[in-house]
C-alpha cells in the first residue's frame, strides 16, 4: 500500500526546525489558524501537492549528514498515518523524528485516533501548543512563543 502525504513543501538541510541537520516536511492542512502563523499558506486541506512517502524517504536517506526528520506545518496530526509509515522508515536508520503541533500532548492523547496515538509513539521530540502571536519570543530555540513546550517523548 502506498502512503501519500499532501505537503507544501520540504526543506532539505535546516538548522532551525530541530536538533542537528534535519530534512523538515510542512503537511498541507491546519484547523488552527494560528493569528501571526509563520505559515499561512499551509492552513488550506485543499492545497499543496500529494507525495509518495517512499519519494520523501528516498530523498532524506539521500543526504547521510542529516540527524532527523522534522514533521512541521500545517498540522502533522491530521495526517497521522502517512506520518507514522514515514517516522518508522527514519527510525530504521537510526534517526530522528521531531514534531511540530498546534494541540498541546495532553489534547493529542485524549484523542481517540489510533494514528495520532502511533505517531507520537513514533515522535522522539515534540514542541506542542498553538502559535501565540502575544507570547512571541525570539529568544526561544526551536518556539515562537513562549506557551510552547518542547518535550523529548523518547
Amino acid at each position: 500500500m502506498a502512503f501519500k502525504l499532501r505537503i507544501s513543501g520540504i526543506i532539505e538541510e535546516s538548522i532551525v526546525d530541530g536538533p542537528g541537520f534535519r530534512y523538515v516536511v510542512f503537511t498541507q492542512g491546519c484547523p488552527h489558524h494560528c493569528k501571526g502563523c509563520h505559515n499561512p499558506q499551509t492552513h488550506s486541506f485543499e492545497d499543496g501537492e500529494w507525495m509518495d512517502i517512499e519519494d520523501i524517504f528516498q530523498k532524506f536517506q539521500d543526504n547521510p549528514l542529516l540527524s532527523g526528520i522534522t514533521f512541521s506545518g500545517g498540522e502533522p496530526f491530521c495526517q497521522p498515518e502517512s506520518l507514522y509509515q514515514l517516522a518508522l522508515m527514519v527510525h530504521k536508520m537510526g534517526k530522528t523524528v521531531m514534531t511540530y503541533t498546534g494541540y498541546t500532548l495532553e489534547q493529542l492523547e485524549a484523542m481517540d485516533n489510533i494514528w495520532i496515538q502511533k505517531l507520537l509513539g513514533e515522535t522522539d521530540i515534540l514542541v506542542d501548543g498553538p502559535y501565540v502571536e502575544e507570547l512571541r519570543d525570539l529568544e526561544l530555540t526551536f518556539r515562537g512563543s513562549s506557551n510552547q513546550r518542547i518535550l523529548y517523548l523518547s
